[in-house]
């Protein structure tokens, strides 16, 4: 495994996320094209992106689940990680609910969504953004999978003043060059 992160969760994780949303964004969106050509077309995009977006999901719960059980971890983030892996396969389990059944549409040549084709990928999308709102809680709040938090000084142990005590301005102009006189960043 390269070893600048601690596991690939993070990696797959993304790309799941965005299949789904936009799936969810094209199947909603059908409603509002009228060309009958274009529509089709959405269809296709819709479809593809549900399909590739669960076969992420799968290898995105995969290294989840090894990710669960490798990562140091104390009682309180346990409790967020186990909150996230819950919500996380439910959303996964609907998801597959939704391909399953898009795939039986397909190879059946329905072209009809029905009504509830589309609620219940707007159901699966609070699914997903919920599991992705509990999945940041663990790396954000608890600092779960993240190989390194920065040392913060209070000012009784630095002696410096302030834990934040440093101008950005002069780093900035040794790494960033000044393009001339119109720089008017504010650092």
């Amino acid at each position: 495994m390269i070893e600048i992160i601690p596991n690939w969760h993070p990696v797959f994780v993304h790309f799941t996320v965005a299949l789904w949303s936009l799936a969810v964004l094209f199947y909603l969106s059908l409603p509002l094209i009228k060309s009958p050509a274009l529509k089709a077309e959405w269809v296709i995009l819709a479809r593809w992106n549900l399909w590739l977006g669960t076969a992420f999901g799968v290898v995105t719960a995969i290294f989840g689940w090894l990710a669960f059980n490798s990562v140091v971890h104390d009682t309180p983030s346990h409790v967020a990680m186990v909150e996230h892996r819950n919500w996380a396969l439910s959303t996964l389990t609907l998801f597959l609910i939704l391909t399953g059944w898009s795939v039986w549409r397909y190879r059946r040549k329905v072209t009809v969504i029905p009504v509830t084709f589309p609620v219940a990928m707007l159901l699966a999308l609070a699914l997903l953004m919920t599991t992705a709102w509990h999945g940041a809680e663990v790396v954000y709040r608890y600092g779960i999978g993240v190989k390194s938090l920065p040392k913060v000084e209070t000012p009784a142990t630095s002696g410096e003043g302030m834990a934040h005590d440093h101008d950005h301005g002069d780093a900035h102009e040794t790494m960033m060059p000044s393009s001339g006189p119109e720089d008017t960043h504010g650092h």
